[in-house]
Order: C-alpha cells, then sequence, then structure tokens
C-alpha cells in the first residue's frame, strides 16, 4: 500500500476510482472544464487528494479540506469528502489506512479542532467503518441543502 498526495496526472485514475463512489451520479461536463476545476483544486493550499495505490492501480481516495475559522482561538476545521475504495478492495484497511494515517493526521497538523464527515450511506458495516476509524456517528446533526430544480 503506497499512499500519497495526488497530482495534476492522476485525474483519469481518480474518475475511475469516482465510479465505486455513486451508483448514480450527475454526468461530468467537457474534458477542458473537468481539467480546470482539477486544476484549481490541486492549485488551493487548503484542499487535499490523498490517494492509496496498490503498483500503478488507484484502490482508494479521500479529499480533506482544511477551513479558516475565527472561533476555537481561530483553529481551522476539517473536512473530508469523497471517500471512496474499489470494491474489490473494500474491508482490506485502505480507507482506514487514508482517513487516520493521512487525511486525519494532515488536519491535526494543520491545528484543527475537529474534522467532519458525511455520509449518505445507511448501512452499518459503513457507518461502523466511520465509528472505529474516530468519527463520532452522534457528535453533530447534519443538514444538506441543494439548489431548486
Amino acid at each position: 500500500m503506497n499512499i500519497r498526495e495526488l497530482r495534476a496526472d492522476d485525474l483519469a485514475p481518480l474518475l475511475g476510482l469516482y465510479t465505486h463512489l455513486h451508483e448514480h451520479d450527475d454526468p461530468l461536463p467537457s474534458a477542458p472544464e473537468v481539467q480546470a476545476v482539477w486544476a484549481d483544486a490541486l492549485a488551493n493550499p487548503r484542499i487535499q487528494y490523498f490517494g492509496g495505490w496498490d503498483g500503478g492501480q488507484l484502490i482508494s481516495s479521500c479529499m480533506p479540506t482544511i477551513i479558516p475559522n475565527l472561533k476555537r482561538a481561530c483553529r481551522p476545521f476539517g473536512v473530508i469528502e469523497n471517500v471512496v475504495t474499489q470494491s474489490a478492495y473494500r474491508g482490506q484497511g485502505w480507507g482506514r489506512a487514508l482517513l487516520l494515517r493521512h487525511a486525519l493526521a494532515h488536519a491535526w497538523q494543520a491545528r484543527c479542532y475537529k474534522v467532519m464527515l458525511m455520509t449518505g450511506r445507511k448501512d452499518e458495516s459503513t457507518l461502523r467503518f466511520y465509528e472505529q476509524s474516530g468519527f463520532e456517528r452522534h457528535g453533530k446533526q447534519a443538514f444538506v441543502a441543494r439548489p431548486p430544480q
């Protein structure tokens, strides 16, 4: 297991991995627009993409973001999104290694006072996975707003 920060040339493997995240997702815009979003994300020092590799294959990834904050002695907080592991590799420690060893360590090094993660998954095994990775299931209530159709 080789875990490292993703680079500009890792976009194609990341997009391939994302097919394991949601069964149905909105279609991607044009390739130039996707590339521009990727370049913008990589240029932002508060956004990281970590990936776990098996040889040349991207197996798992997550995206922690550090958000400045004027509360909690001006300590930032973190948000982790898009936690995904290829279906065939689930249950083998890839996700936990990314969350615990890299994403959370990155947030603690940045002095975050907390890190939040949301999931739309309802299956107990996924919820236990997040709890065993250091997240509290009942610590806060999340609300999600979406734009009007």
